[in-house]
């Protein structure tokens, strides 16, 4: 403990990578009760497991997701963040893509091969890369689509359960999540695919080669679904506001892009990259005719991303 001293804030960064680091943590809170620790982790692999035990009630965690748009609207005016969208739905919100915009390229390109696979590969010891990088592409070119874990273990070429345990890993890794459906009337509602989206579209971009302007892209309206996606977790999460995520489709192909559901209350809202105004599907009022139904689109994303 000597060469702590006198500090009263002591850093870990990779502190999953350190042998015993929850005993270890344990030792400094029991032997000096006002130091202060911060324990950071790329991924949540085992930082959580080896931490939580030992310091059972001593621990706050905080998941640090790529900068939000919400914190820039403190730096940048509504006319600049407009400005800047575009890039941020190719290039992704990263700090050091943020902070050095012309070095955006090579960065991406440096984070998708090294540190995207990093802890993936290193956890349990999985040998296989080119099986990640497949399903890695596979799920880029799906995101805004139901997956099935079936229809992603033929086109990669290994079993359902392999797929599973991939996504899974991916997730533990903070590379992509999955969005569950709402399904409250079971004979009416999809109830068992899956939506998978990126946590940066920068590196979900990166992974399929194209950094193309939006003008030349064919897939803008599902960039826009997972970057307003994306945004909204970062600023409710962000704020410390606990509200649960959905999509919403029936068996008879009536759909919603995003179901929050906050302290009981249900609110629908349908992601548009153009400036029309939908109507909620009439399924869902009859479902739900207490929840609300908003639009998203370029008029009215910032407040929707930006204000509680």
């Amino acid at each position: 403990m000597s060469f702590i001293g006198d500090k009263k804030l002591v850093i870990i960064d990779e502190a999953q990578r350190v042998k015993n680091i929850g005993l270890t943590i344990k030792l400094l809170v029991d032997t000096k009760p006002a130091l202060q620790i911060i324990a950071t982790g790329s991924s949540a692999f085992d930082l959580a497991n080896k931490i939580a035990e030992p310091l059972t009630g001593r621990t706050y965690e905080f998941r640090l997701y790529p900068v939000s748009l919400a914190e820039l609207s403190a730096v940048y005016s509504s006319l600049e963040l407009n400005r800047l969208r575009e890039r941020f739905m190719i290039y992704g919100l990263y700090p050091e893509v943020v902070i050095e915009p012309s070095q955006a390229e090579t960065l991406l390109r440096s984070i998708t091969t090294s540190y995207l696979y990093k802890d993936a590969l290193e956890y349990q010891h999985l040998k296989q890369p080119e099986i990640l990088q497949k399903l890695l592409e596979a799920l880029a070119l799906q995101i805004g689509n139901e997956v099935s874990y079936n229809e992603l273990a033929n086109l990669v070429g290994v079993d359902k359960i392999t797929v599973a345990s991939y996504i899974r890993i991916l997730e533990q890794a903070f590379v992509i999540y999955r969005l569950p459906p709402l399904s409250r009337n079971v004979r009416k509602e999809l109830g068992k695919l899956r939506k998978i989206y990126f946590y940066d579209l920068g590196i979900r971009n990166s992974l399929i080669k194209n950094l193309n302007l939006l003008s030349l892209r064919q897939d803008t309206g599902v960039l826009w679904e997972n970057f307003i996606i994306n945004e909204r977790i970062k600023m409710l999460e962000n704020a410390g506001i606990s509200v649960n995520h959905y999509f919403w489709r029936t068996l008879s192909q009536q759909k919603i892009d995003l179901v929050e559901e906050h302290r009981g209350k249900l609110s629908a809202f349908e992601i548009k990259w153009g400036e029309k105004i939908k109507s909620p599907p009439r399924q869902w009022h009859v479902l739900y005719p207490q929840a609300s139904f908003t639009t998203i689109n370029q008029n009215n994303y910032l407040n929707f991303l930006t204000k509680r």
